[in-house]
């Protein structure tokens, strides 16, 4: 998985960090987004401080597609720190960082893949996360502007695309998991590259940018707001007042309550099939139904929408902006965190291959309290030690020093061959 890189991880005094250090606010948000996927892989079910009934499905539903959605936005800031940071690099670095890339995301898919025969309950995202690596290397020359606008212009058309070519040539079918055909890849899958992209688009933006610098930061939270009303709003009058909500009850109600056509005029069961269109709506994984246009409308999570994607890019952008703002002034206490979003591959690995011990004793009963908060602490513990005594995370390690030695292997083949060797 890209890492927020850096030779520099320690000496940048607290409040002042390096243009050329780590940035640690990084490190902590997208803690946040693997935990966030700890609690939507794990369930309500699992969660002791918040059972089912305290909040728990208010949490589920807060942090369900836009943990996913934040963990590729912060690997595209990534991606951009590895290809220059604020400048794009050319020549000898340039190529040395897609070799990188190109390392990682074999060695990335290739994990998934393996994570997938684990066959835990689980949409694994690493083999989608190598593709998404292969789709950003065309533009990692962009600077911030110009990436934004790609992103933009995705965004727009991306959702609207995949309708119409979904509508007209892939009807709906079951995906197969962790491991996708190139259509479940682009389009019908649970991380199709038609929404995903955009998230790696933007962060590669933010990467771009000087991210140590607070009129950025303030620029970026502004951002972030103005996306989050437009995602919300934007969604809210379409459905409301303008009627798409009627237009999906007329539509889509029928097949999805099993009701006649005429039904929902009845009002005594109008009020249900408005909740099972609703209700549909929430538990969407990967894009809309493609019987309205309608469906585009909405802005409920791993819906592919608009809506949905300047939702999670607005919120992305809040989170971020809050963890930089946190860690540079609370380091020390941050610091539990900030080990853990070093090691996003190992703690999210790591977490499937517990879970599935955790099936294989307990069998179908897994999910039961206080499991959740068992796995955030040992993730956290786990982390915190590893980083003081060893350093880099296991897996980073080694895909690491993978990196690094297909990087030798082509600088010694260049110079064989009489190119100019790298440095």
């Amino acid at each position: 998985m890209a890492q927020n890189q850096s030779d520099d991880t320690s000496t940048a005094p607290v409040g002042t960090p390096s243009p050329k250090g780590r940035i640690d606010g990084i490190d902590a948000a997208r803690a946040l987004a693997v935990f966030g996927m700890f609690v939507v892989h794990l369930g309500v079910e699992s969660m002791g401080f918040l059972s089912p009934e305290n909040y728990a499905w208010d949490l589920h539903g807060i942090v369900r597609g836009n943990s996913s959605a934040l963990f590729a936005l912060l690997a595209g800031v990534s991606l951009a720190m590895m290809t220059g940071r604020t400048a794009p690099a050319g020549g000898e670095p340039l190529l040395r960082a897609v070799t990188r890339i190109l390392t990682r995301a074999v060695l990335i898919g290739l994990l998934g893949a393996v994570l997938d025969i684990m066959a835990v309950p689980i949409a694994i995202i690493l083999t989608y996360y190598a593709g998404f690596f292969l789709l950003a290397l065309p533009v990692v020359k962009l600077r911030s502007g110009a990436l934004w606008a790609v992103a933009g212009g995705l965004a727009v058309v991306g959702p609207f695309l995949s309708f119409a070519l979904r509508e007209a040539f892939f009807a709906s079918e079951l995906r197969s998991g962790a491991v996708p055909t190139l259509t479940e890849f682009f389009l019908t899958g649970y991380y199709p590259a038609v929404t995903f992209m955009v998230y790696v688009f933007a962060g590669m933006a933010l990467g771009r940018l000087d991210l140590t610098s607070t009129a950025v930061r303030l620029r970026l939270a502004v951002t972030g707001v103005a996306l989050s009303v437009f995602a919300y709003g934007g969604s809210w009058l379409l459905l409301g007042p303008l009627g798409g909500l009627d237009r999906l009850v007329a539509v889509s109600g029928p097949g999805l309550t099993g009701l006649s056509p005429g039904a929902a005029a009845d009002p005594a069961v109008a009020e249900q099939v408005r909740y099972a269109v609703t209700d549909h709506a929430e538990s969407i994984s990967g894009q809309v139904p493609t019987d309205s246009w309608w469906w585009l409308a909405v802005n409920t999570p791993h819906t592919g929408t608009t809506f949905e994607m300047a939702e999670a890019v607005g919120q992305g952008l809040i989170i971020l902006v809050a963890c930089m703002f946190l860690c540079d002034r609370f380091r020390i206490a941050m610091y539990p965190l900030t080990s853990v979003g070093r090691m996003p591959l190992t703690v999210y690995s790591g977490h499937i291959l517990v879970l599935a011990v955790v099936i294989g004793v307990l069998g179908s009963a897994w999910a039961t309290p206080w499991l959740l908060e068992w796995f955030v602490l040992g993730a956290l513990v786990f982390a915190t030690l590893w980083r003081l005594l060893v350093g880099r995370g296991p897996a980073e390690l080694l895909l690491g020093e993978a990196a690094d030695g297909v990087v030798s292997l082509v600088d010694e083949r260049r110079s064989a061959a009489g190119g100019r060797p790298g440095r």
